[in-house]
């Protein structure tokens, strides 16, 4: 007899990076091994379409409204799994009740989260993103689940010390390598894209390097390629900004030559899984990123990728790959073969499970 499990999480199934890039792409693994999901989110498509936007504070609103209503009606659907799945959070804003009353339904509680939700978050933002992203039920449910996992290295101590049975384990974000596939090689006379890809939340981060693009421009003739949620405007430097779409996510990354992934060297980014590196790692090109965080366990420096501490080393280093063809082949083949052997989805898709038949053994 199949086993059952339900996913509540914030956003809808196929939109969000961190769900989709996460446990969303496992489902067919899960299914395969004899589990039925049902999945609930949070929010629902029109909410989706403008939480990340500015104004629409009454479709924010009237959203929430309907986000709440969605989970009471789960609450009487929890005891009818063999295991909950929650990511994130089970409600994003005001007290832990709803976390409360879904682990005292559930048979067995799995919680998964990343970023550093579980801390106070610094970053400037909006009121209403800032009201999401509160801590205190992501310490709650790392505290009573029955397994946490994790993107971060960083964060398997506290959380392995806080959850009563003491598990937690670190689960690194990861790629269908079948669908990142690898770039064509381009003509060499054609302009170098530096590209980054991110949305409206991790703008802060691209903002660092706002100088080093204008001086980079002063030396050499690149395009940078923004994608994202936003508008982005940099005088000085030869800009192209495109909207982010499911459809042409990879044909979009493929247009890169060289991914940036800078990082503000804060508790913050401690929580991050380096996702934005892999996905340039897995088409074959070479990733530039912030010596910090879970980046130098996913890039070896100079190997498969490049680490930098200064912004003399982020201009000196991207003027070397766009001037270097011979550079950004070789550590562009190297990276494809890291992400396929250690961050690929059928590299790690036996730890779900684990997990899985583990939690569910323990309570039969």
């Amino acid at each position: 007899m199949n086993k059952r499990i339900l996913i509540l999480c914030p956003f809808p199934e196929g939109e969000a990076a961190g769900q989709r890039l996460k446990y969303e792409q496992y489902f067919s693994s899960w299914k395969n091994d004899g589990y039925n999901i049902d999945i609930s989110s949070f929010s629902d498509q029109s909410l989706w379409k403008v939480l990340y936007k500015e104004r629409n504070l009454g479709k924010k609103i009237f959203g929430a409204i309907k986000g709440y209503l969605r989970r009471v009606k789960d609450l009487f659907m929890v005891s009818n799994y063999d295991i909950v799945y929650i990511f994130m959070w089970v409600t994003p804003y005001g007290s832990t009740f709803f976390e409360r009353a879904v682990r005292s339904l559930s048979k067995v509680l799995v919680y998964d989260f990343d970023d550093s939700i579980h801390i106070e978050q610094n970053k400037k933002t909006s009121l209403f993103l800032k009201i999401l992203k509160s801590n205190k039920k992501s310490n709650y449910l790392i505290e009573n689940s029955d397994h946490v996992i994790i993107s971060s290295p960083f964060h398997a101590e506290y959380c392995s010390n806080l959850n009563y049975r003491n598990k937690c384990t670190y689960i690194p974000c990861s790629l269908n390598t079948r669908r990142f596939t690898v770039k064509e090689k381009k003509d060499p006379k054609e302009r170098i894209v530096i590209g980054w890809t991110g949305t409206f939340s991790s703008k802060v981060y691209l903002d660092t390097l706002r100088e080093v693009f204008i001086e980079l421009s002063k030396r050499c003739d690149y395009v940078l390629k923004v994608i994202g949620n936003f508008d982005y405007e940099l005088n000085g430097v030869n800009l192209e900004v495109i909207e982010w779409k499911k459809k042409t996510e990879i044909a979009d990354l493929h247009t890169f030559d060289i991914g940036v992934y800078p990082l503000i060297k804060d508790q913050w980014a401690l929580g991050k899984g380096a996702l934005k590196a892999m996905q340039y790692m897995a088409i074959g090109i070479p990733t530039v990123a912030t010596n910090y965080g879970t980046n130098p366990q996913v890039i070896d420096n100079n190997e498969n990728g490049i680490l930098v501490d200064s912004s003399k080393e982020w201009l000196e280093k991207l003027e070397y790959l766009i001037l270097n063809l011979d550079a950004r082949e070789r550590i562009g083949i190297k990276a494809r073969k890291k992400i396929v052997n250690y961050y690929s989805v059928k590299s790690l898709e036996h730890l779900y499970l684990e997990i899985f038949r583990e939690s569910t053994k323990e309570h039969v």
